[in-house]
């Protein structure tokens, strides 16, 4: 078990611990994938292109003063349009330069990019019920597995005695966003100095999340108190090589 001055100084930075390793990119070994590939049975669904047409309020200056954690949501479902936009918002491609690079809307460490979005969805026009996971190099989604007893499944993994404010919240949600960590993609570049990086790459995500729900009406929460083996093993995940990081619930205000 990790004591607190060395979890300390993971949060800290230094580089000289990089002290003779040869990092597998100067190595020259293969650069892993930027995303992952789509596997045998995964169903893809095309995205819809982000359009400034679904944006209710385009002041940048009052999505950010609006925006709060919100646990209440109404019923009323997000559209497959507004769901485009939040992933495309939050981890998606914005431009491709003249090198023909995708650019994307957060920043990455390196640019290693180690970051995997999943959706839990429950309340999406146009969407049935189950897990996907996000393709942003493609705009598109790898439907993954469809779910019944939604809220069974939610509460498996919840650990709503924990939550501080207002158990059970997220079951409300139309949708659930959970980022796993792919570490490889940033071990191949920095080794032992990507952990940091990865955790503050995850957190630029949310923070996008926030406010481009904000920008629709809709409300965020992020999520950091969960059993992690349970929703590893809900998403498919080996918990090593792959593992849920951050969760946030995402709906419509009530």
């Amino acid at each position: 078990m990790a004591t607190i001055k060395e979890n300390r100084r993971f949060l800290k930075t230094y580089f000289s611990d990089m002290a003779g390793i040869k990092t597998d990119a100067v190595l020259g070994l293969e650069k892993p994938a930027a995303q992952k590939q789509v596997k045998d049975g995964e169903r893809l669904i095309k995205l819809a292109s982000p359009s400034k047409d679904i944006v209710k309020c385009n002041d940048t200056f009052d999505n950010i003063k609006s925006r709060r954690s919100v646990r209440n949501y109404s019923d009323e479902a997000i559209s497959f349009e507004e769901l485009s936009y939040l992933l495309w918002a939050s981890f998606g491609v914005t431009d491709i330069d003249s090198k023909g690079n995708k650019k994307r809307a957060v920043p990455s460490g390196g640019a290693c990019y180690p970051i995997e979005t999943y959706i839990i969805v429950r309340n999406v026009k146009g969407l049935e019920q189950g897990i996907y996971r996000y393709r942003p190099l493609d705009n598109e989604l790898a439907f993954i597995k469809s779910i019944d007893k939604m809220q069974e499944v939610i509460e498996s993994f919840m650990l709503d005695s924990k939550q501080p404010y207002l158990p059970g919240f997220a079951n409300g949600a139309a949708v659930l966003f959970a980022w796993s960590a792919v570490p490889y993609r940033g071990e191949y570049k920095f080794n032992i100095m990507t952990h940091k990086k990865i955790l503050i790459d995850v957190g630029h995500i949310c923070q996008n999340l926030y406010i481009a729900s904000e920008s629709i009406d809709a409300g965020t929460c992020a999520i950091g108190i969960y059993d992690q083996d349970r929703v590893d093993a809900l998403l498919d995940l080996d918990g090593e090589d792959e593992f849920v990081i951050y969760l946030a619930a995402v709906g419509k205000k009530k």
